[in-house]
C-alpha cells in the first residue's frame, strides 16, 4: 500500500461517529488456574491516551490481549472502531512486554520480521530509534544479547513505525531511565496530536502525567476511571509518618501505611481532623504532618486502598 494511501485510510477508520477507538463492555478472561479478569468496562477515544493502571498479575496484559483479538473473552463484549477485534487488525499495533521480540534474531532480523507481518509497516523505524537513543550498531547483535532497556526501545520503535489510529502498549516506560521515559512521552503526545489513540498499560506515576484518561483495574473490574486532576482530587488527605511506625495506624485507613523513603504515607480516615494530626508527636519523636496527594498515592490509594467496583 502506498504511503498516501494508507495515510487516507487510516483517517477513514480513525474514531468513528462516537469518537471511540476502544469500547469494552463486561469482559472476563480466565484460564485453566482461574479467572484472571472480570466485569471490566473501558472506553478509549481517539485524540486520547488512556492509562490502565494496577498491581502486578492483575490483568492488564490479558485485557489488552483481547481488545487486539490475541485473546478471546470468556465473556462480555470488545469492539475497535465499531468492529470486532479480530476484523481491525489491520488498524491497530500491539506491543506486547517482553514477548514481542525473538531473541535468537538480529535486531534488524526483528525489524524486518514485524514489518512483514503488518500491512502498514513503515521505515519510520530507524528515525524513532533515534529519537529513543538506541545504539544503531546493536541492530546487527542478537537480541538476546540487549539489555531490557534495549529491547524496550527496539520494540517501541517497531511497534510505533507501523501507520495506525491505535496503539496498544504493554509497559512501554518498563526497564526505560527518565531521559528516554521523557523521550516517549513526547512521542506519544505527537500521536494523540495527530488524532490516534493510545491505550497504555503503566505502574510508573510519572505515566499519569501524560494520560488524558486513567483507568484503574483490579481482577474484578475496573475501580475507578477518569481525568488525572479528577481522579486525584478524589483522594483523601495524606498523613506522612516520620520515625517510629507504632500508634499511627488508627489515623489512616485500613490502618495502612506505605513506604516512601525514609517516611510512611497513609490516607486520613474520614473521621480524623487534619488539624489534630498535624500537632501529633510521640515520645520517640514520631511525627504526623498533613499533606495533599502526590501521583503516587494517587496509585496506591486507587489500586490498594478504596473499595473494589
Amino acid at each position: 500500500m502506498a504511503a498516501d494511501e494508507r495515510s487516507a485510510s487510516v483517517s477513514d477508520d480513525r474514531g468513528g461517529s462516537d469518537g471511540l477507538a476502544v469500547r469494552a463492555h463486561g469482559v472476563a478472561k480466565g484460564f485453566d488456574e482461574g479467572t484472571v479478569i472480570e466485569d471490566i468496562d473501558l472506553n478509549a477515544r481517539s485524540g486520547e491516551i488512556t492509562l490502565l493502571m494496577g498491581a502486578n498479575g492483575v490483568g492488564k496484559t490479558v485485557f489488552l490481549s483481547c481488545v487486539a483479538a490475541g485473546l478471546a473473552p470468556d465473556a462480555g463484549e470488545v469492539s475497535v472502531f465499531g468492529r470486532d477485534p479480530a476484523d481491525a487488525r489491520e488498524n491497530l499495533s500491539f506491543m506486547l512486554q517482553d514477548g514481542m521480540l525473538v531473541d535468537e534474531l538480529s535486531g534488524r532480523e526483528n525489524v524486518a520480521f514485524f514489518r512483514d507481518l503488518h500491512p502498514r509497516s513503515t521505515d519510520r523505524w530507524r528515525e524513532l530509534l533515534e529519537d529513543l537513543a538506541f545504539d544503531t550498531d546493536a541492530l546487527d547483535r542478537e537480541v538476546g544479547d540487549y539489555s531490557g532497556g534495549m529491547k524496550r526501545k527496539l520494540e517501541l520503535a517497531i511497534s510505533l513505525s507501523v501507520d495506525v489510529p491505535l496503539y496498544l502498549l504493554d509497559e512501554p516506560t518498563a526497564a526505560l531511565d527518565m531521559t528516554t521515559v521523557d523521550r516517549l512521552h513526547s512521542l506519544l503526545d505527537e500521536r494523540r496530536e495527530a488524532g490516534d489513540a493510545v491505550v497504555m498499560t503503566s505502574h510508573l506515576p510519572v505515566d499519569a502525567q501524560l494520560a488524558d484518561r486513567i483507568a484503574f483495574v483490579r481482577a474484578d473490574g475496573v475501580v475507578a476511571s477518569g481525568e488525572p486532576a479528577a481522579l486525584l482530587e478524589g483522594v483523601p488527605p495524606v498523613a506522612r509518618v516520620e520515625g517510629l511506625r507504632d500508634g499511627f495506624d488508627e489515623l489512616v485507613r485500613e490502618g495502612r501505611l506505605f513506604e516512601t523513603g525514609s517516611e510512611r504515607r497513609g490516607f486520613l480516615r474520614a473521621d480524623v481532623d487534619p488539624d489534630a494530626v498535624e500537632e501529633r508527636v510521640d515520645r520517640a519523636g514520631t511525627s504526623v504532618r498533613v499533606t495533599d496527594p502526590t501521583v503516587t498515592d494517587l496509585f496506591n490509594y486507587y489500586v490498594h486502598v478504596v473499595d473494589g467496583p
